[in-house]
């Protein structure tokens, strides 16, 4: 993924690596994007950023987790006295 000219990465693969459809390599496969419009024409063991991320309309870059609030627990409540039946 990175030019042979230098040991810098294009701007191509720079955008591919922060999108949020880019699977990265595991049990063999090597990185690839996952959005449903690319990946049956790219494929996965042939995707390039090259080619494909410059101009690509799907890029959304990745979220950030947020952290949730913390929540306190409830104070216990007190047994209900109130009579039904």
């Amino acid at each position: 993924m990175l030019d042979s000219s230098s040991n810098s990465p294009s701007p191509a693969v720079i955008r591919f690596l922060s999108c949020r459809w880019r699977k990265p390599a595991e049990d063999g496969l090597p990185d690839h994007c996952t959005h449903r419009d690319v990946l049956p024409m790219a494929g996965i063991t042939g995707f390039v950023p090259d080619s494909w991320c410059p101009d690509c309309p799907y890029y959304k870059a990745k979220r950030t987790p947020r952290k949730r609030p913390i929540e306190e627990p409830e104070a216990p409540q007190a047994p209900d006295t109130w009579r039904r039946w």
